[in-house]
């Protein structure tokens, strides 16, 4: 009898399209500035969800052939996400740190999450890459971000980096295997 063989992200796919729970279902919207767009990511598994921390559970919005989905925490507090990225077998394939504006609308529940262009990359084998500081340039120079929010962004990555070198990432929550 043959052995039907699925791969990690095609169970999940089933239990995700299928996934319901308690928590309250927030508007997530991200904003990115290089290219323009506004996404809703509202159809994300919500998995938990407190006054500092939303973590849900995602699948690329157009597919790709480097990743299949992943898992993002965001800090609410300290304006980033950390996202793990899994392959399409469903391997661990890095952490993605995007630098975020956060805002939030009580009255509708809505995150506007603005992507503040600087991205920090960390591979299992150690090696860290920060990504999009031409971007943050550009987005500087074309008025499309202000002073403070450029220097806001690389204190936010300067952080994570501290956190980095220092040994505290990622953030235990983050490690949190519930949450894979």
């Amino acid at each position: 009898m043959p052995v039907l063989r699925l791969g990690l992200f095609a169970v999940w796919g089933a239990w995700y399209n299928g996934h319901m729970t308690n928590q309250k279902r927030p508007v997530i919207l991200r904003r990115r500035l290089i290219p323009p767009e506004t996404v809703c990511l509202s159809d994300d598994a919500l998995l938990y969800r407190d006054g500092s921390v939303l973590i849900t559970k995602w699948r690329a919005i157009h597919p790709r052939m480097d990743f299949a989905g992943g898992v993002s925490v965001y800090f609410l507090d300290r304006h980033y996400k950390i996202s793990r990225f899994y392959g399409h077998d469903g391997s661990f394939l890095y952490w993605y740190c995007d630098v975020l504006g956060i805002s939030h609308d009580a009255a509708s529940d809505t995150y506007l999450m603005l992507d503040l262009l600087l991205d920090v990359k960390v591979y299992p084998d150690g090696r860290v890459e920060l990504l999009d500081e031409d971007e943050l340039r550009e987005a500087l120079s074309r008025s499309l971000i202000t002073p403070e929010q450029c220097r806001s962004a690389r204190d936010i990555a300067g952080a994570l980096l501290a956190d980095i070198a220092s040994g505290a990432f990622p953030p235990d929550i983050c490690k949190d295997a519930a949450y894979w």
